[in-house]
């Protein structure tokens, strides 16, 4: 009978916990701008930004510049061919590279196409030829979209010259002259091979990881300023207490974020037409450790910030590093060891691969078990971090709380 109602006094203890805990970060998220705005509003609007920045996916119609030492019927057609891809345009004719090089410094075109002089002489006289493509390459899509345009213009005129001199009788002697060993490229999962389809996933994932650290950043700054986290003193005895007020805590951004990322995940790429294959049920029981681990994480690391500034100084220069050792927008192959091993402590690792694979390319829950295990393993850890850092932040306040006031230690429920 005593142990029963033990057990009813711990359980009606947490609930009150919890429900102090509720009510004190809801009033300091409800009245603090700077948490509103990074767990509402940028989360709405940062995806849409991206989105509208990328919706194109491929640059088409770069400009570029031509110079024709040539002058010929071939030169003229090679140019022509060139103009008619969509991937670029040709914007000037420069009679030599001071002039190309002049535009493209004043940035009126990416690309210089230079045709020699011996250009059609030496196709006449069967020898090779050759021409050079200049591209800019600081901006990859420009380079990507000048060196397809010239390479396939000079495939197809490659396949013509064999056409002509072979005098082949029927069409499949022509067929298999021109393309001797015949090849089908298919670009799977990225049809478009664009910029949004391969990035936007990564980025939305992020945005939820960074606006969440972010919210719990600076209403940790704010608290310690404050001294208000002595208030859930009379709440956490011990590690148990702890446990409840950063359970309760989580809990809040976890449901808070479930619905954003409903929006983030879902809506945004139906409104922009990006890639989209992935089974609802999948990716809904994927974000639940994601966003759990994301939550006890972002607990964790409020610890190192004192004031509501520094949260963003640390957060917003290391999303940037966390993007990068995600292996995504680099190839984890080629990340080194050290930032490898690293970057299996960040939730956004295994939360972008697990979710590329599921939104962009149609895998089931099961495909994603090492990802999905691995986020349930950092959600376990964190929350043992967190309930320590929780407790000590408690202790901390009411000991930096009496030092500023001069209160007794009844001030910190003690």
């Amino acid at each position: 009978m005593m142990f029963m109602k033990k057990i009813l006094h711990s359980f009606r203890r947490s609930i009150s916990a919890m429900s102090f805990v509720w009510s004190r970060e809801l009033r300091t998220a409800l009245r603090d701008e700077a948490v509103l705005i990074f767990i509402v509003i940028v989360p709405l609007g940062y995806p849409l930004l991206y989105s509208f920045i990328y919706n194109n996916e491929v640059a088409h119609d770069v400009p570029v510049a031509v110079i024709d030492d040539s002058g010929t019927s071939l030169s003229r057609k090679y140019i022509r061919l060139c103009d008619a891809t969509e991937n670029v345009r040709v914007a000037s004719r420069c009679a030599d590279f001071e002039e190309a090089r002049e535009l493209m410094r004043r940035h009126k075109v990416y690309g210089v196409v230079h045709i020699p002089r011996d250009f059609s002489s030496n196709l006449n006289q069967g020898r090779q030829t050759h021409v050079t493509a200049f591209c800019d390459a600081s901006s990859l899509l420009y380079y990507k979209a000048i060196s397809l345009a010239t390479i396939n213009v000079s495939l197809e005129m490659n396949a013509d010259i064999k056409l002509h001199r072979a005098r082949n009788i029927t069409a499949r002697q022509d067929e298999i002259t021109s393309a001797p060993l015949r090849y089908e490229e298919v670009n799977i999962f990225n049809p478009a091979t664009g910029m949004a389809t391969f990035l936007l996933p990564a980025v939305l994932m992020m945005i939820l990881q960074q606006t969440m650290m972010l919210g719990i950043g600076v209403t940790a700054g704010t608290m310690k300023e404050r001294h208000t986290f002595r208030l859930y003193r009379p709440f956490a005895p011990g590690f148990a207490g702890a446990a409840t007020i950063t359970a309760a805590r989580a809990l809040i951004y976890v449901a808070v974020y479930a619905v954003i990322s409903m929006y983030v995940l879902g809506m945004v790429p139906l409104m922009f037409r990006f890639t989209h294959i992935g089974h609802f049920t999948d990716i809904a029981l994927f974000m639940l450790p994601y966003l759990t681990a994301v939550a006890f994480f972002s607990i964790t690391f409020s610890y190192f910030i004192r004031t509501r500034e520094s949260c963003m100084l640390l957060i917003v220069y290391l999303s940037l590093i966390f993007l990068f050792v995600s292996g995504i927008s680099w190839p984890g192959s080629a990340v080194p060891p050290f930032w490898k091993y690293m970057s299996y402590l960040i939730p956004s690792t295994f939360g972008i691969n697990g979710f590329v694979k599921l939104n962009s390319e149609g895998a089931r829950l099961f495909q994603v078990a090492f990802e999905y295990r691995a986020l349930w393993l950092q959600a376990i850890f964190y929350f043992v971090t967190a309930c320590v850092v929780t407790h000590y932040d408690i202790k901390a306040d009411c000991r930096s709380f009496v030092r500023a006031k001069g209160q007794c230690g009844n001030a910190c429920g003690e």
